[in-house]
């Protein structure tokens, strides 16, 4: 930990910083900021120690860090590429109802959908805010970011997505995108399109890569060819799927008969469109999502059902069950999934046959 994150940390008149504390003490920072925020993960003893040092030094933490009896903050940080979208508000909802439960409270970091302040939040905030753990949602973290949370050593876990060397929870996203595929291979399409995320926002998760594998494979495992002129990309929302169907459809010669979307909100997009252009869904064109969005069952959509709210409760109570004494209540577990069949598939209908 840098001296600039030490002196964070000082206390009160004194002047002293954790990392003076540590030197005395012959421990790491981390384990003198467990010790003092009453964290598990350090034997009684060395507590002891710590404590005797630190008093000692007349160091003295932060009183967001010290201010109860625990020596907790009892606050959990949720870390959010987007919080307007659909799935980083429900996960986010999941994660506060089980904090809420627990008399637990929720600091929000919300990236607002790019990067750039990746940077201070990790290099500071979360240092300064005193947090006890952190959920990450739909994020890759770098190399520097893992380290930088490894020094202040606090639980960590992610939801909606892989990420090296951390636990996860989430769905299977290759067996989610086959599910949907399969689905409209069942039904006899064999010209289906893609649209698939496209991440261009420096968060760098994998979901999108995940998915469009999953579609290449499945289609070329039933031996059907996979047209670049189909490949389509959006951000996930409502809008890009519309301009993706727009891109699609203005293309000379042959059209798809359905198209496997990443998420719900490309979804409609593509069949708002599709009706504005007196394109049919699913008679012309079947559609299927990813998500169980909360409209989906309102526009009838086909999907692959998800619910991120439960995902980030589950990853909420690992955490607090770790900070409870509980070791390794923290760790990687597959979320569930289903195919929900609503109207927006249907076998595809070639010329000639009645609609």
């Amino acid at each position: 930990m840098s001296k600039t994150t030490g002196r964070s940390q000082r206390g009160g008149h004194t002047g002293v910083s954790i990392e003076d504390v540590a030197a005395a003490a012959g421990v790491s920072t981390a384990t003198v900021s467990r010790a003092v925020r009453g964290l598990p993960r350090v034997s009684p003893a060395t507590r002891e120690k710590i404590l005797e040092v630190a008093s000692s030094l007349g160091y003295v933490a932060s009183s967001s860090a010290s201010g109860l009896a625990t020596g907790r903050t009892r606050t959990i940080g949720v870390l959010a590429p987007f919080v307007s979208r659909w799935f980083f508000s429900k996960a986010i909802e999941g994660a506060d109802r089980e904090l809420h439960s627990r008399k637990y409270n929720l600091s929000l970091f919300n990236l607002g959908g790019h990067g750039s302040n990746r940077e201070r939040l990790f290099s500071s905030t979360m240092v300064y805010k005193q947090i006890d753990a952190l959920l990450v949602l739909c994020m890759s973290l770098t190399e520097e970011e893992l380290e930088h949370l490894h020094k202040i050593d606090i639980p960590l876990v992610v939801v909606g997505g892989h990420v090296e060397d951390c636990a996860y929870i989430g769905i299977n996203d290759y067996d989610a995108a086959s599910t949907a595929v399969r689905h409209l291979l069942d039904l006899g399409h064999k010209d289906i399109a893609l649209l698939h995320g496209d991440d261009e926002t420096d968060l760098n998760f994998d979901v999108p890569r995940v998915r469009i594998r999953a579609f290449q494979e499945v289609m070329t495992d039933a031996g059907l060819a996979v047209r670049p002129e189909w490949d389509q990309w959006g951000d996930f929302t409502v809008a890009s799927g519309q301009q993706a169907f727009n891109r699609l459809w203005s293309q000379p010669g042959r059209k798809p008969t359905a198209i496997f979307c990443s998420s719900d909100e490309m979804a409609m997009g593509v069949i708002f469109e599709a009706g504005r252009h007196g394109v049919r869904v699913p008679q012309d064109l079947s559609v299927i999502g990813i998500d169980d969005h909360d409209f989906s069952s309102s526009i009838g959509l086909t999907t692959v059902g998800q619910r991120p709210d439960n995902q980030a409760e589950l990853a909420t109570k690992m955490l607090l069950d770790e900070l409870d004494g509980n070791p390794g209540a923290v760790h990687s577990e597959v979320a569930p999934h289903k195919l929900i069949v609503r109207e927006t598939t249907a076998p595809p209908n070639f010329p000639g046959q009645p609609s």
